[in-house]
C-alpha cells in the first residue's frame, strides 16, 4: 500500500490554526457521513416480533416516537419507507426482500382461498346429494395443505427483513460510499525536522 506524506511548517500560529481547523473538518465530514438525516423508529411493539411473527403492517415514525399520534403506517409492502431509504442499498436490499415476500404470502392466501372455494362449491355440485371428497376434492384439499405449509416457511423471515433495512438505515450509508471521506483522515501523525533542524509536522495517507 503505498503511503503519501505531507511535511507542514511548524512554526506560525496562523499555520498551526490551519492545520487544526483541516483535520477537524475532515474528521467532522467523515463522521456525518456515516449518520443518517433522520432515524427511523418502529413501535416497541413491531421491535419485537421474531420469527413467524404476524404479518401486518409496520408502522415507523422520524421523530421521538413519545406518542402513538407519531407513528404512520409503512404500507403492506413498506412501500412509505421507500423514500428515507432510498440513499442506502444496504437498507433497500432488505426492504425489496421484504416486498418479495409480502407478494409471496399474498399469492399464498389467494391459493389458500381459491381451493378452499373450490372444495365447498364441490359439496354441493350435486342436487340430490352432498359430497366430500371426490377427485375435485382431495386435489383442492392437497393444495390448500401445501399452502399452508409453505406460509410458514414464507413468514419465518419476512418481518425480519423490514426490520433489517431499518437498522441498515439508522447504522448510515454502505461502507463503500463513505470510504472515501474516510480516507480525508490522516493515517499518521508525528513530529520531524528539516535538515536545517527546523521542526515539521508530518501527516501521511494511505493510498
Amino acid at each position: 500500500m503505498a503511503s503519501f506524506v505531507l511535511l507542514l511548517s511548524a512554526g506560525g500560529a496562523a499555520r498551526r490554526a490551519l492545520l487544526t481547523l483541516v483535520l477537524l473538518m475532515s474528521l467532522g465530514v467523515a463522521a456525518r457521513a456515516q449518520q443518517p438525516a433522520t432515524i427511523i423508529r418502529l413501535t416497541p411493539e413491531d421491535q419485537q416480533r421474531g420469527l413467524n411473527g404476524v404479518q401486518k403492517n409496520f408502522f415507523f415514525t422520524t421523530g421521538l416516537g413519545t406518542t402513538e399520534e407519531e407513528y404512520q403506517n409503512a404500507g403492506f409492502f413498506g412501500q412509505r419507507l421507500r423514500p428515507y431509504l432510498a440513499a442506502n442499498s444496504a437498507a433497500l436490499d432488505n426492504l425489496n426482500l421484504y416486498r418479495r415476500q409480502k407478494w409471496l404470502f399474498l399469492t399464498e392466501r389467494l391459493v389458500f382461498v381459491g381451493a378452499v372455494g373450490v372444495y365447498a362449491q364441490q359439496v354441493l355440485a350435486k342436487d340430490t346429494e352432498q359430497q366430500y371428497f371426490n377427485r375435485t376434492q382431495q386435489v383442492a384439499a392437497g393444495v390448500a395443505a401445501a399452502s399452508l405449509l409453505s406460509n410458514i416457511f414464507i413468514s419465518r423471515y419476512t418481518n425480519q427483513h423490514l426490520q433489517q433495512a431499518v437498522e441498515a438505515y439508522n447504522a448510515g450509508p454502505p461502507a463503500a460510499r463513505t470510504g472515501a471521506l474516510r480516507r480525508l483522515r490522516p493515517a499518521g501523525l508525528g513530529v520531524g525536522a528539516t535538515p536545517a533542524g527546523r521542526p515539521v509536522l508530518a501527516l501521511r495517507w494511505n493510498l
